[in-house]
């Protein structure tokens, strides 16, 4: 049998070892949320719905969403948008919104790709800090 046979032949099963081995990785965007004196974890994985990405409460006020897409080729990004959960009649208000591009920037800093951020929701006097890093 010819080597290129022999190591196409041998692909999925090397990736199936490396699977089973912890050897493959995923990419992921970690940000973490602070609001009130807690900090959260929001990891956002790769997706190709971006519109299904629910948001994260943090608080009994914000919402925080993250979307990570890799795909379509050169058009890559992400997205992260942090909302207000107001009481009606005004409901769910988009208050921030930022756009990185993919991948990210390397960081030169303790906080990750988008250094820290503050969101302030003027209404009630609330602050939220966030920062995200990549993941790979």
């Amino acid at each position: 049998m010819p080597y290129s046979c022999a190591a196409a032949r041998l692909k999925p099963v090397l990736a199936v070892l490396a699977l089973s081995s912890g050897l493959a990785y995923a990419e992921a965007v970690d940000c973490y949320v602070n609001y009130g004196g807690e900090t959260q974890l929001i990891r956002a994985m790769p997706t190709a719905a971006p519109y299904e990405v629910a948001p994260t409460a943090i608080g009994s006020l914000f919402l925080f969403r993250v979307v990570f897409q890799r795909t379509p080729p050169g058009l890559g990004a992400i997205k992260v948008y942090t909302y207000v959960d107001r009481d009606p009649p005004q409901g769910v208000a988009l208050v921030h919104q930022a756009e990185y591009l993919y991948p990210p920037l390397p960081s030169h800093g303790p906080y990750g790709f988008t250094g820290l951020q503050r969101v302030y929701e003027p209404l009630r006097d609330g602050e939220l800090q966030y920062w995200c890093a990549w993941k790979k």
